[in-house]
């Protein structure tokens, strides 16, 4: 008897081990065979769903019953989600029901447009770039400018992390907040002081982060030697604008190297050979320290400034038109050595 009521015992374990084994291996067991992310924009229906996910997941039969089990069908937010090892069905349809996705890096470069960056953007969001830039078309009419490009200086050079659903209002409320922040009391006093608008000192920002190559050390020098051409009343000839004036004209996709005499006469009001005074506007998505640069430029006599070949990426500066002719032509005669055209 005692022996019989032992094998039942061990039985019922046994067979209770089976299926608890089994309804372990479907819920939480590891169903991932290949880490990687799964798109699931709004408007998607329960195969795709089940799709999208098929070629991360080692079983999708398992998967797929789990997901109706718990009315993934009916219920699901859209997102980037990551499957990733040690992951069963039930962790995985959960996330997905409570829309805990994964965020993306952005990297917002120095790009010389809004629609220029937006391309690059919307590649790693939900919405195509048409829509992003409507959307911001109506941000930037709500703040009374013209399009989408008049934000440009509401936008800093970093690296930023979105959802891959985030909309235009989203997206532009994190560089809008960013900007409000960056714009404190003593920058305000500082702008004040410099006599110059927000909008020309992000184009000199622009100028300086361009002439610079994004080197912080050259920076307050460099705005130094523009605002003192600016206050003589000079031309600023800088050449990044004429080569801005040039990419707007053929929407960035003819590559400027080199700067020549017959470019110094493109018609832009960006042009500073061609045109006095500050453009209209940055030629470029800028960093905070070039801002920064202006703000607090170098207190300095130059009004000439010529790229180094003896340390490239960094200038020589001078006040003198004579040692300017020098270092220039020392410039010309390295490029033409190089070939570069």
């Amino acid at each position: 008897m005692k022996k019989a009521i032992l094998i039942i015992i061990l039985l019922v374990f046994v067979i209770g081990g089976f299926f608890g084994f089994r309804f372990y291996i479907k819920y939480y067991g590891n169903n991932i065979k290949n880490d990687g992310y799964v798109l699931i924009p709004h408007n998607a229906n329960f195969k795709q769903i089940i799709d999208s996910a098929a070629k991360y997941v080692d079983n999708k039969e398992t998967f797929e019953a789990v997901a109706k089990e718990k009315e993934l069908d009916k219920h699901f937010k859209a997102g980037r989600y990551h499957f990733q090892k040690g992951l069963g069905n039930a962790n995985l349809v959960n996330m997905i029901k409570a829309g805990n996705q994964s965020e993306n890096s952005f990297r917002i470069g120095d790009f010389g447009d809004m629609y220029q960056m937006l391309g690059k953007v919307t590649k790693k969001t939900e919405l195509d770039s048409l829509k992003f830039v409507n959307g911001l078309n109506t941000i930037a009419a709500e703040k009374g400018y013209n399009n989408a490009e008049d934000l440009k200086k509401y936008f800093f050079i970093d690296t930023y992390n979105f959802f891959w659903t985030v909309t235009p209002e989203e997206f532009f409320r994190k560089f809008d907040d960013q900007y409000n922040e960056f714009w404190n009391a003593e920058r305000k006093a500082k702008e004040q002081q410099s006599g110059l608008t927000r909008d020309q000192i992000y184009a000199l920002a622009s100028i300086v982060y361009k002439e610079s190559g994004g080197k912080k050390d050259e920076m307050r020098t460099i705005a130094g030697l523009y605002l003192n051409r600016y206050r003589k009343g000079m031309k600023l000839q800088s050449d990044p604008t004429v080569i801005y004036a040039i990419n707007k004209q053929t929407n960035f996709k003819q590559p400027i190297k080199r700067v020549f005499y017959k470019h110094l006469s493109t018609p832009s009001p960006y042009n500073t050979y061609a045109n006095k005074g500050i453009p209209p506007g940055p030629i470029c998505v800028v960093d905070k320290n070039s801002v920064d640069a202006v703000l607090n430029a170098e207190k300095n006599d130059y009004i000439f400034m010529c790229a180094d070949p003896a340390r490239l990426g960094y200038h020589k500066f001078t006040a003198s038109a004579e040692q300017h002719a020098i270092n220039a032509k020392a410039y010309q005669d390295w490029l033409n050595s190089k070939n570069i055209k």
